[in-house]
């Protein structure tokens, strides 16, 4: 086992985290309140490279492996999550898709603008009835003669508003169920595709979250990736390499209320020394840190079995399951070492917490995980 990482992914980390100390930092308790969408901050993560990092060169990404991925996730979580998962739909979901299973003329049409931030990518898989049961899509693509035509409704769609190019995931034949679902690529503007009203979130309130209508939506054949019936496939594939980014956005954000939690408890004096002396205060830190390093650990390996070609639905559902509750644990704790001062928004440990609980429910929920994980294990 080598834990050492190369100079490129030194390079990579340290770039990401400058990043997001000099232009995600200032004005992120201003956005999380407002509701505002990072948009300057997302363009220059495009040009930056941080879009389309794992994309081929010959399509404008970065060809770097999924541990320089999550090394830069993790940077970026410890500040500004709305910002990272962003980042997180871009490259996982969209790109990455896009990469391995999209047609050269496909590639060429809207890849090559994704991975440099030109415009951004969503994922459409989540439906009012179809959240975790992904084979109960009530989202139709009725086959034409050169085309398809969309109805139906998909939720929770991060970059809801902002996106450019959408991947919608649609059933085209009931009754060969998950085997009748496709993947489509729709573009803003499409006749007929609406846009609803953004969500009001608990956290990552940056990222703009809304729900689409699609009403007799005109999609080209050439639009479809994949052969017919594909598209469950294509989803499971894309949201397994997923969570091994949203398994390093919490493990950013715990990182980031982890630090925030240490430099606090090393100012702060109560009873005549600083809080960090107290027993009380100082287990905290370890027990932190601890879940943190495991947490780590499992990112890397997930991402390392991705690398190496190893099969990574179990070793990424670990890590996401893990390293989701180990944010969650480890803000809440952050929040106490801070005490009164944790409640309030300037001291940023608050909104980490509200942050940390949807990487235990988008992409896979914490329940969903246990499912996989167990399918495995007990096949063994």
């Amino acid at each position: 086992m080598d834990f050492q990482l190369t100079e490129e992914h030194i390079m990579i980390r340290d770039a990401a985290r400058d990043f997001a100390n000099t232009e995600l930092l200032p004005g992120v308790i201003e956005r999380d309140e407002k509701q505002e969408f990072p948009k300057e901050q997302v363009k220059k993560m495009g040009e930056l490279g941080f879009l389309g990092m794992m994309a081929s060169p010959e399509y404008g990404g970065g060809g770097m492996d999924t541990v320089a991925y999550v090394l830069a996730m993790e940077e970026i979580s410890k500040i500004d999550a709305s910002a990272s998962v962003v980042m997180s739909v871009n490259n996982s979901l969209v790109c990455w898709g896009l990469d391995t299973f999209g047609s050269p003329e496909q590639k060429e049409k809207y890849l090559s603008k994704l991975t440099t931030g030109e415009a951004l990518g969503a994922f459409c898989l989540s439906e009012p009835e179809a959240g975790s049961d992904a084979t109960s899509q009530k989202t139709t693509a009725i086959e034409k003669e050169d085309h398809y035509i969309l109805n139906g409704t998909k939720n929770w769609i991060t970059n809801g508003n902002s996106a450019d190019y959408y991947i919608v995931i649609a059933q085209t034949d009931r009754e060969k169920k998950h085997k009748g679902i496709n993947a489509f690529i729709v573009e803003k503007g499409s006749k007929g595709f609406e846009i609803g009203p953004k969500e009001n979130k608990l956290g990552i309130r940056g990222s703009d979250t809304h729900s689409l209508n699609f009403n007799d939506v005109k999609v080209p054949k050439e639009n479809r990736i994949g052969e017919d019936g594909f598209g469950f496939k294509f989803a499971m594939k894309t949201l397994s390499g997923g969570r091994i980014g949203i398994a390093a956005q919490a493990l950013g954000i715990a990182s980031g209320a982890y630090e925030l939690a240490k430099k606090y408890s090393q100012q702060r004096k109560s009873f005549g020394t600083e809080i960090c002396n107290h027993q009380a205060i100082a287990f905290k830190i370890a027990d932190m840190h601890t879940s943190i390093q495991a947490a780590r650990h499992l990112v890397m390996k997930a991402a390392w079995d991705k690398d190496n070609g190893n099969n990574y639905d179990l070793s990424g559902a670990m890590a996401k399951l893990f390293a989701s509750k180990t944010a969650m644990d480890v803000t809440v704790e952050a929040v106490q070492v801070h005490g009164g001062n944790g409640y309030v928004k300037e001291y940023h440990v608050e909104r980490l917490m509200r942050d940390a609980k949807i990487t235990q429910i988008y992409e896979g929920t914490s329940e969903i995980q246990k499912i996989v994980i167990s399918r495995s294990v007990l096949r063994d």
